[in-house]
């Protein structure tokens, strides 16, 4: 049964919980399912790492807070366009849609 998967990262590049959403985004992808990808907090961090361009590219629908990226200061001039930036109101509409919906924080 395909199922929508949901995530959620607020921690940046240099924690583990990065590493973890990555291979969970590949394992469901790989199962066959969707999977919703929301960058937050510190998590817009992750944009710069080759690996969630290449999960964005592979089907991950990747979602970045703007809000998130000016606090932080990650430019999103060049900003991959697999990738969208967004508010909190795609974030709820994820959490909506999604079971299972996972937090990493």
């Amino acid at each position: 049964m395909r199922r929508k998967l949901g995530l959620l990262l607020a921690l940046p590049p240099s924690h583990e919980s990065a590493a973890t959403v990555h291979g969970l985004s590949q394992a469901a992808l790989s199962a066959g399912h969707e999977v919703y990808l929301y960058l937050i907090d510190e998590g817009v961090k992750n944009l710069t790492d080759p690996q969630y361009r290449q999960i964005a590219h592979a089907g991950v629908k990747v979602f970045a807070c703007a809000y998130g990226c000016q606090q932080h200061h990650v430019s999103t001039a060049d900003l991959d366009p697999a990738i969208s930036l967004s508010g909190l109101v795609v974030l709820s509409g994820i959490i909506d849609a999604c079971d299972p919906f996972l937090s990493f924080t």
